[in-house]
Order: C-alpha cells, then structure tokens, then sequence
C-alpha cells in the first residue's frame, strides 16, 4: 500500500501543485523504502482513503494518474460516500500505519505514533463490534470486571453518630410530661398503659421503640388490632426520621444498619410466630381473642432483655384483657395465701405504679395529659361533643358495662377484622378504591353542637353476604355547606348507588346541597317506629355477622356499644338512644351506618325483591 502525501488536497493547510506532486512520488518512495524494492501501489484503495481524506476526485486523478473518470467510477461502484465514519476513520488509521511500518530508518516519535495507532485501531474494532449488536462491554472493557466481582449491597436506614445524637434530642424534648413517665418506665419488662384517646400514646412509643432501635440494636415488634392501625407505627417514625435528619426509612419490615429489624403486625398472630423482640401492644382491650394473641405475644419477649408494653383505651370489662389489667387472671391460679390484690384506680395509678405483680401501671386521662402540659384540647368543647358516658369512656378511662347495650362488644367483635389481610379487592389509596363496584353511603347530621358522621359501605354481590365499611368520617365545627361538599368529594372517588340522610337539625341543610349533586337522596326523619326499624335491620346484619369493618375502628365499635334500648316519655312505645339518657345526637357514626344498611329489605336480598334483567336473544 502506497504513503499518503503530507498534505490532504483542499482541506489541508496548503496544496501542492500537481506537478510537483508527480516531481517527488518516486524520490519520496525511494527513501521511504530505503533502497526496498518499491511494491506495486493499488490506485483504487489508495483514491479511496485519499478521497476520504477530502481530495477532490480530479486532483486524486492527477496525483495517481489515473483518468478521472475512472476515479468515479470506483466513486460509485464501492460506494465511497456511503461509508460510516467508523470506515472512513478506520482506513486512515490504517493507510497511516502501513506508511510508518514501511519506513525506514524509524525515529522515537514513529514508534510512538505506531503504538498509538494500534491503540486507536483496537477501539475501532470495539466500536464496530458494538454497532453489530454487541454490548457496552464492546466499549469499555473494564465493565465486564467492575460487574465481575462480588456486589456489595447498598446500606440502607445508616445513621451517623451526629444523627443518633439530634435524633436522642429531639425525641427527649418532644415529650409531655406524663409521657416522660413512660419513658422512665421503658427498663420494666412489662408495661400496661390505660389511657385516653388522642394524647399521642402511638405517637410516643413509636418513637421510643425507634431510638431504641438505633442506639441498643433490639427488635421492635408492633401489634394493632389491625395491620392497617399497626402501619401508623411506622408512618410515625418515617415523620420523625425526615425531619429531624432528612433520612428516608424503607423497608418492610424496616431493618437498620445495626441488624435491628422492625415488624408491623395486625392481630393475625400466624404471622407473629418466631419473631422476638420488644413489643408494643396497642389498643389491646378492643382484640378479639386477646388470650390467645397474647400467648404469642409474650413469646416473642420471653428472654428477659426483651420489654412488653400494652397500651389502649378501655372498652368493656367484659373484654378479655381486663382480668389481667385488674390481677384477677394471676390470681386465679396461685394459692390463696400468694394471691394480691391490686389497686387499679385512677388516684392510685395517676403517676405510674409497679404493682405487686411486677407489672408497671398508668392511667392517663384527657384531664391528666391537660394538666402536664398537652395543650392540645379544648376541654369544654369536648365535653358538648360527647355524652357523659362517651367521655367518661373515651377520655377519662371508665369501662363500659354493656351489658344494656344492645350490640356488645362480644356480638361486635367477629365483625372486626383485619381489613389489609382479608379485602383484597379493597385499595384505599387508589383513585378508586373498589373501581365500579357500587357502595352506599349513610350520613347522620349535628345537632346541638356534637359531631356528624359519614360511612361509606360496599353492600354485599350476593343474597347474604357481607357488608363492609369502606371509611367513616366523623366532622366536628363544619357547617352544612363543607359536609355536603365532602359527601360530593366522596361520589366522585366510588360509584354511589344510595345515600341514606336524616334530615333532623343540619341535615335538612346539607340535604338540600346533596340533591343537587345526587337527586336520589333518601332522607330519615326520625320517630320511634323508624329508629326501630333502621335498629332492627342493623342488629339482623351484625347478630347474622354481616358486618365487617377495621378492628382499628375502636370509635365505630365504641358507637355501636352506645346504642341502648329504652322507652318513650308516654311509656307505651319502644325506641334506641345512644346513652342512658335521650341525647340521640351522639352515636352519630352508628346512625350513619344505620342510614345506609336501611337500603337492604330487613328481609334481605331475595329473589322476590331484588330485581332481575334477563335478555333473550
């Protein structure tokens, strides 16, 4: 292969003259060969890189003297203008090279260039390899050995020692004072926290079992009565975490860098079985089957470096869990002269006590978390909102005897289930959550100044089947107008087929809002028999356990057990109350849920009144 000339016709720096081309080819030769017999040159190549170079095809011509023509007829044939960049590259690297390996004597510079060139000749070849459908390995090879070896996975939920630290701080200085007990308390194995709603109980211990897991390396293992309230745990910590330090926690179950693991349980203790670790029990009086739960429970602390603690509300002392709160349950099995009798009061309890039984114990009602520096209530407000017994129940950590109830706790509890193990056709956070199955919905109005309930309920698709209570909203301070754009918000999220509205008090207001959006409403203006009838229709459904809802739900529950029977001022008919007295205010999520199973026949779905379509082809 012939030498290209030193300059490159009219895109180099300066052209020669034709003739002094043709004046020194066979004097550049002959040095270049170095008295080797010069090889005979093959023009047609030799054009070609020369064109590629960017000659022109007539200055090529006069160079090889060849006719010009011909230069174009090779133009064509070998299709010189179709070539990639990677050929054109490629056979300039070439001509090069084959030039500097005929030339003799070779200076240090030559040498270098040949060692260049071949460089740039093999990543040529890696680039023509991966334009033929090779890989980026074709590229570069050195991918190949960074994927060669061992991954190391990526370290997820890291802190630093600094973060530790603010984190330490922040959950010190976040606290209460009552709840600043519990923390004092956290080195005694077990735990039992009666207390009221809302003081922030799973706010607290969700960031305790958190700093716990961070500086000791422990497990943390959370039970709700369902695993929807026990994902609230984690919610909590994610906030904690995120503000204070901006770290993300990922996971479930959540493992640190420290190997701590983190478990978020609903009351299927299946799922509980050979876990250990710290564990926290909430809303432990509203579990149905709490004995049997609890055995599990206290497997997974039974080493002694293990810590139990069960907070909630009360609910019944029908309950399972309240023989062991009281120390009947320890009791019954030791001998007389072994037994204790411990005193659960409120005065005696009020500041946390380890009782005889080796158990730490606290009560904290609205009052005391009020009075240790929660200024989160308006206390008088409240007290309008709930019925005496709702808030003695709910705020001040009274039990409930309901046994006048006409839905006890014991015929409510089969239809609290864990919602996020047993719905799967149920997504909460879709935007449609059951996409174009159609839901009911029931709502129950404000009267002098407590709170209106909403539920939204899928009916059941076949002749017999359960009801399910999709969401219930409870709103307090709204007036007609913001309920009635609610109740909208919420036609557009489901398919609604039926809304169910008593008209007593605001609900005449938000009625009339509700029929311009949905005229199909169906309102309730309550008088004995029609509390009797939506009562009866609603205790067929629960009594036939037709009713489910999320065992987290302890306020619908709590509703429910509200519900009494009495009888009219005149003495001559029967009727329902929430309560001992007649305040048929209160209760409202129940009436609500009654509003909306009344669209059921109390007969149930039948084949004489449910309507059928058939079409004959």
């Amino acid at each position: 292969m012939g030498a290209l000339p030193a300059t490159q016709g009219r895109w180099g720096g300066g052209r020669h003259t034709v003739a002094g081309e043709r004046s020194t080819r066979a004097g550049v030769s002959i040095c270049c060969m170095n008295a080797i017999t010069q090889p005979q040159i093959d023009n047609r190549r030799h054009a070609r890189f020369l064109y590629w170079t960017g000659w022109r095809v007539c200055d090529i011509a006069d160079y090889l003297g060849e006719n010009a023509k011909t230069i174009h007829s090779w133009k064509d044939r070998d299709s010189w203008d179709r070539a990639d960049t990677v050929e054109r590259v490629g056979g300039a690297l070439e001509a090069r090279l084959v030039q500097l390996i005929l030339k003799d004597p070779k200076t240090g510079g030559d040498f270098k260039e040949i060692d260049l060139l071949h460089r740039q000749l093999e990543r040529q070849a890696r680039i023509q390899r991966y334009q033929e459908g090779g890989t980026e390995t074709d590229l570069n090879p050195n991918i190949a050995a960074r994927n060669a070896g061992p991954k190391k996975a990526p370290t997820r939920n890291e802190l630093s020692e600094e973060q530790i630290e603010q984190l330490v701080d922040a959950f010190r200085e976040g606290c209460f004072d009552y709840q600043l007990d519990w923390y004092r308390a956290g080195g005694m194995r077990t735990r039992m926290i009666l207390k009221s709603r809302q003081i922030g109980a799973t706010f607290y211990f969700a960031r305790e079992a958190l700093i716990d897991a961070i500086t000791t390396g422990r497990n943390q293992i959370f039970l709700s009565a369902s695993k929807a309230q026990a994902h609230q745990f984690k919610t909590y910590m994610q906030a904690f975490l995120n503000e204070v330090v901006g770290v993300k926690l990922t996971g479930d179950p959540i493992v640190l860098w420290n190997g701590a693991e983190l478990h978020f349980l609903g009351t299927n203790y299946r799922t509980a079985q050979g876990r250990s670790g710290n564990f926290y029990f909430d809303e432990f009086f509203w579990v149905h089957g709490f004995q049997q739960i609890n055995k599990v429970a206290s497997g997974m602390a039974l080493h002694k470096k293990w810590r139990k603690t069960y907070f909630s509300t009360p609910s019944t002392m029908a309950h399972e869990a309240y023989p062991i709160w009281t120390g009947e349950q320890r009791n019954k099995r030791l001998p007389a002269d072994k037994r204790v009798r411990i005193d659960v009061s409120h005065d005696a309890l009020q500041q946390g006590r380890l009782c005889e039984d080796r158990v730490w114990r606290q009560i904290v009602t609205i009052l005391d978390a009020a009075g240790r520096g929660c200024d989160l209530f308006d206390l008088e407000e409240l007290r309008e909102e709930y019925s005496p017994e709702e808030f003695n129940n709910l705020l001040m950590c009274l039990f409930i005897d309901d046994g006048d109830s006409i839905f006890p706790l014991t015929l409510l509890q089969p239809c609290m289930v864990d919602t996020w193990e047993t719905w799967d056709d149920y997504e909460p956070f879709a935007m449609r959550p059951v996409r174009d199955r159609p839901v009911w919905l029931g709502y129950d109005p404000s009267e002098t100044g407590d709170s209106a309930g909403l539920v939204v309920v899928m009916p059941p698709l076949v002749p017999g089947g359960h009801f399910r209570v999709l969401e219930r909203h409870q709103f307090r301070g709204m007036d007609f107008q913001a309920q009635a754009e609610f109740i909208r918000k919420v036609t557009l999220r489901y398919r609604v087929t039926y809304i169910g509205l008593d008209t007593t008090g605001m609900g005449t207001g938000v009625a009339q809002l509700v029929r311009q959006f949905f005229p199909g409403l169906t309102t309730f203006s309550y008088s004995p028999e029609v509390k009797v009838r939506l009562v009866m229709k609603a205790m067929d459904v629960i009594r036939n356990a037709r009713l489910q809802f999320d065992a987290g739900w302890t306020d619908l529950a709590a509703s429910l057990m509200a519900i009494r029977k009495t009888m009219t001022p005149s003495g001559r008919q029967m009727t329902f109350v929430a309560g001992r007295t007649d305040e048929t205010g209160h209760a409202d999520l129940a009436w609500a849920l009654f509003h909306a199973l009344h669209n059921e026949p109390l007969e149930g779905r039948t084949g004489a009144n449910t309507a059928r379509m058939e079409i004959i082809g």
